[in-house]
């Protein structure tokens, strides 16, 4: 059975899957993610599926969240400034 490691994600050549499992979640759980592999399908476009899997699950922002501690007021602050920003945009469309 000839598995290739391409970073996260096995790819088995024998079961046609891609398996994954995505390091940091919510609640401390691991996601896997699987991928089939269709008959006759280019493994590039099985690996760029695995790679829109993998960005929708949130891991690379989570991470880049974690590096740095940020106090509660300044993200507080930042979500009172989105809010405005985006009623202000509301607002606009409206007149």
């Amino acid at each position: 059975m000839d598995i290739k490691k391409n970073k996260s994600a096995f790819i088995t050549s024998n079961s046609k899957l891609i398996v994954s499992f995505a390091p940091l979640t919510r609640g401390g759980v691991y996601i896997m993610l699987i991928i089939p592999i269709k008959d006759g399908e280019n493994i590039d476009r099985a690996l760029k599926r695995y790679k829109r899997k993998f960005d929708k699950t949130g891991t690379v922002r989570q991470l880049r969240a974690r590096t740095a501690f940020i106090k509660p007021s300044i993200t507080r602050r930042a979500q009172i400034q989105k809010a405005a920003y985006i009623q202000n945009m509301k607002n606009n469309l409206e007149s």
